[in-house]
């Protein structure tokens, strides 16, 4: 799903550069057209899914290719199971859904570590996990109660 985070000079011209990885800077419904043509494979037509580079901090678009004959998909994200309006022809694309479930500590931490590893200094990391990446939890927590299986991790 993170490849079809919107580019920075998307997110820049929006305003929204500031909450990137909030449900509505992605393209949802890019999202659910890539799901759409996966479940409906053409002999000979590899689809193609874009990527997200790390090191650029910018989605890659055709970097994933995915053959007609892959028997199946693994895709994850934050929004799958996201009672929105533009997120909701997700969920009837997939044939099953899983919710990590990790307790707030482990979470945060683990985010944390993750951006100081792609660049972010410790303060502005925590920064950012505390302004951004838990209001996106707060939004992407009722909806375990829609998943078909709850994961517990540690």
């Amino acid at each position: 799903m993170d490849g079809f985070h919107l580019a920075r000079a998307e997110l820049d011209r929006l305003g929204r550069a500031g909450r990137k990885g909030a449900p509505d800077t992605f393209d949802a419904a890019g999202y659910a057209a890539l799901l759409a043509r996966l479940r409906a494979p053409q002999p000979g037509v590899t689809v193609y899914a874009p990527a997200f580079d790390r090191a650029l901090e910018e989605p890659v678009a055709g970097s994933v290719p995915v053959p007609p004959e892959v028997p199946l998909v693994v895709t994850e994200g934050n929004y799958l199971l996201l009672d929105d309006p533009a997120w909701a022809p997700v969920r009837s694309l997939l044939d099953e859904t899983w919710f990590l479930e990790l307790d707030d500590r482990h979470r945060v931490r683990r985010l944390v570590e993750r951006h100081v590893r792609f660049g972010k200094d410790p303060a502005c990391a925590e920064r950012w996990v505390r302004e951004s990446d838990e209001a996106n939890a707060r939004l992407v927590a009722p909806g375990r109660d829609r998943a078909d299986l709850v994961v517990p991790m540690s």
